[in-house]
């Protein structure tokens, strides 16, 4: 089986955890640098260049935070924490460990993400409150009580948001989940149904026709031996043939009617094509227009019948479901195809979904001819069937 991941579109969700990796790393940076660069590099040497250095620190380790979450957040944490013994309280050098706790819980880990924070948290407050002067933090660093109450309620909103970020999207994949097993299953099942119908028409007409022409091969075999001899006898033989054809083309009837739309008869000449459209078109029960374009031609056999039958069953869905109105058919004989339109005006026309075996049947007889077919209901009101059948390589074969 072919690897969809090595054709992965850039829509696909590891194409957006990457843009998102990398969208983190520039906000950051940015928040960073022009936010607090000028007062770093103001500090005195070396001071300066550590500052710096701890400024960029955070902003760069998010590039792993997809790898290691909670390692990311201790070290951007740390960076910041280091560069605020220097500079007065702001929030924009703690951007970039807001960005990590936050990818944390969102990526499911909010169980050591949490205490880790906490413990981030708690070295803040002594590193520039608690234990400031013995460890020589400057007054202008050190944050009053407002600020601390703020930063606590910071870090509990991101967490928050990081764990309603993580629910929505458990929330959306199982709804995709969801919706791709239900399309799956309907798949599979109405494959197992036309398989089964396939098996059952197949046995049947087995069993239909290996009987009746196993009887018309004796009779036509007897037939001829008695044809000079014994003529009354050989024309018993024929009157079998006769009775045992009818019998069969009755039974094959049968068995193929199901193929047929309820109200479509089994067809009492050889040909249907779009040359009796004015007949199927007079009796469709409601007033009917239609238009033709195009140089005509004669069709291939198989693309006039396609033809007749998918306007047939469009006007048949138009007299089923259509509550009022009338219908267009126009017909385009293009260079290389033959293209078909089906309109109505009424309030509701054809299976309002397109899932209906009408529809899916004038689908699968497009397309076994390399062609397609679409059906929907119209904005304004009424319904339209579209088909375009090729006609150029059926010709060429011909």
């Amino acid at each position: 089986m072919e690897d969809h991941r090595r054709h992965r579109p850039p829509w696909r969700p590891g194409a957006a955890r990457h843009g998102g990796r990398h969208g983190a790393v520039v906000a950051a940076l940015c928040f960073h640098v022009f936010g607090n660069w000028s007062q770093a590099v103001d500090l005195p040497r070396p001071a300066g260049f550590a500052a710096c250095a701890l400024l960029l620190a955070g902003p760069l380790a998010l590039s792993r935070r997809d790898k290691a979450p909670i390692a990311v957040l201790a070290v951007a944490g740390a960076a910041s924490i280091g560069f605020a013994t220097q500079v007065p309280p702001s929030w924009t050098f703690a951007v970039a460990p807001a960005i990590a706790l936050f990818g944390a819980v969102k990526a499911g880990r909010a169980r050591p993400a949490v205490p880790v924070t906490g413990a981030l948290y708690a070295a803040y407050l002594c590193v520039t409150l608690f234990f400031a002067g013995p460890l020589g933090v400057g007054e202008v660093a050190r944050p009053g009580l407002r600020v601390a109450v703020l930063t606590a309620l910071a870090l509990a909103l991101i967490v928050f948001l990081g764990g309603a970020a993580r629910s929505r999207a458990e929330y959306l994949a199982g709804l995709a989940k969801v919706h791709a097993e239900r399309a799956r299953a309907r798949e599979e099942q109405e494959r197992r149904q036309a398989s089964d119908e396939r098996l059952r028409i197949a046995r049947e007409l087995h069993d239909v026709l290996g009987h009746h022409l196993s009887l018309i091969n004796v009779q036509a075999g007897v037939g001829l031996h008695l044809m000079d001899n014994r003529p009354e006898q050989a024309r018993e033989a024929l009157t079998a043939i006769k009775t045992a054809s009818a019998e069969a083309l009755r039974e094959v009837r049968a068995v193929l009617g199901v193929l047929r739309p309820e109200e479509e008869a089994a067809p009492r000449q050889p040909a249907l094509g779009l040359d009796r459209l004015d007949d199927l078109t007079a009796d469709a029960g409601l007033p009917v227009t239609t238009t033709t374009s195009g140089g005509r031609r004669p069709l291939p056999a198989e693309v006039d019948r396609a033809a007749y039958r998918i306007v047939q069953e469009a006007l048949t869905n138009v007299r089923r479901h259509a509550a009022a109105g009338a219908a267009e058919v126009a017909i385009e004989y293009a260079p290389a195809e033959l293209r078909l339109r089906i309109r109505n005006d009424g309030a509701a026309a054809g299976e309002p979904d397109g899932s209906g075996s009408g529809i899916a049947g004038m689908r699968a007889r497009a397309a076994s001819l390399g062609g397609t077919l679409s059906a929907g209901p119209l904005p304004q009101g009424g319904y339209l069937v579209t088909a375009t059948l090729p006609t150029a390589a059926i010709e060429g074969d011909t």
